[in-house]
């Protein structure tokens, strides 16, 4: 079982690094997905900003999972010991 939970939480965490990259692909970009000038590539940096606050977010969550998960199975192998 914290096997599992412990999988879970890296993978969360290699999700989120994931979508930080490529929420700071977009800012680096400028944001400009679509032609300059037009609605798309006009204050496009408002998106990936929050994507990257998301993606932080769900880092941080991810890595209080694999903190908990590691310090549950501290106590256990100390219990057992």
């Amino acid at each position: 079982m914290i096997n599992n939970t412990l999988g879970l939480g890296i993978q969360g965490i290699q999700s989120g690094m994931q979508g930080m990259e490529n929420a700071a692909r977009q800012i680096a970009r400028g944001g400009a997905d679509g032609p300059q000038g037009t609605a798309e590539g006009a204050g496009g940096l408002v998106e990936p900003i929050v994507d990257l606050k998301l993606y932080e977010r769900s880092v941080e969550a991810s890595a209080q999972v694999v903190k908990t998960a590691d310090e549950t199975l501290g106590t256990l192998l100390d219990i057992k010991a």
